[in-house]
């Protein structure tokens, strides 16, 4: 597909473009309406995709979950392994700027499947939680309190490490915005074991000394818009001497993981890319 056309859809999907000017805007790339429309299905999402671990998988349990966050109920999405042997690490999975969708699920029944607990939490939770419609739940990120969204996950590690069969150890991978997150948990969080990021905002440079998990960054060679902070966010992690490892996939798109986004979406690099992840995870927090 035109580059240009995923760049557009790109914009949309992070900035405050209203869904009329991006129609409009799509129309001009395409030519003519109908086949606006006709792309339009292969930028966004199908949640029919979005099952690759069922619910009811015979090696995992899930369930929905509370927990008291920085003055609001956090809501959340546990997977867990059923039969635990021992003690286990355990992983907070942070969504795109969608809210919590059932790819995120998914992607908590995988890591569940791992051998690890996996917490997907709301982070719209203080508004009611994620609501059915896509553009409703982007404009409520504009709302949220940075301060208190970030003490609302970081409670979230106090959950997991609160359970039963928890050895203690944390770590958490976020896309887009979850991996700006994810980012941000790891300047945040001393006692973070790990933290990944998929093709998130780079935190300040000056924050990064502060980083004491393992870092493992995944970025797709064509987003332009979140690779540009890269050379910084490097340069500062090295003089740091914090651990990292740092991929950038040549030819993927932003959101190159997300399997229910068929123009973005790429199967090698997302395996490639996950199979580091549960890597860093055995390293870190088994």
């Amino acid at each position: 597909m035109n580059q240009e056309i995923i760049n557009l859809f790109d914009e949309y999907t992070h900035k405050p473009l209203s869904r009329e000017d991006f129609i409009k805007r799509l129309v001009k790339l395409t030519g003519s309406t109908v086949a606006a429309l006709s792309v339009l299905p292969l930028l966004e999402v199908n949640y029919a995709n979005a099952a690759t671990i069922q619910e009811n998988d015979e090696d995992i349990d899930v369930s929905d979950v509370t927990y008291e966050g920085d003055g609001s109920t956090m809501k959340a999405y546990l997977a867990q392994p059923k039969k635990i042997k021992g003690k286990i690490g355990a992983v907070i999975i942070i969504h795109e700027n969608r809210g919590l969708n059932p790819h995120t699920k998914d992607v908590a029944r995988r890591v569940a499947k791992a051998g690890y607990y996996a917490l997907a939490v709301d982070a719209l939770s203080p508004f009611g939680g994620t609501p059915e419609n896509e553009d409703e739940a982007r404009d409520l990120f504009s709302k949220i309190d940075a301060t208190k969204n970030t003490n609302n996950f970081l409670k979230g590690f106090d959950y997991l490490k609160s359970l039963p069969k928890s050895n203690g150890k944390t770590s958490c991978v976020g896309f887009c915005w979850g991996g700006a997150l994810a980012n941000q948990l790891a300047v945040n969080s001393p006692t973070l074991n790990s933290a990944v990021a998929y093709y998130g905002r780079q935190p300040e440079v000056a924050d990064v000394p502060k980083i004491k998990a393992k870092v493992l960054l995944h970025y797709g060679g064509l987003d332009e818009r979140i690779n540009a902070g890269i050379p910084a966010y490097e340069a500062a992690l090295k003089a740091a001497g914090t651990k990292y490892e740092l991929y950038v996939y040549e030819g993927a798109q932003h959101a190159f993981n997300n399997d229910t986004a068929p123009t973005r979406y790429n199967a090698e690099v997302a395996k490639k890319a996950w199979e580091a992840t549960l890597r860093v995870f055995k390293e870190t927090i088994s």
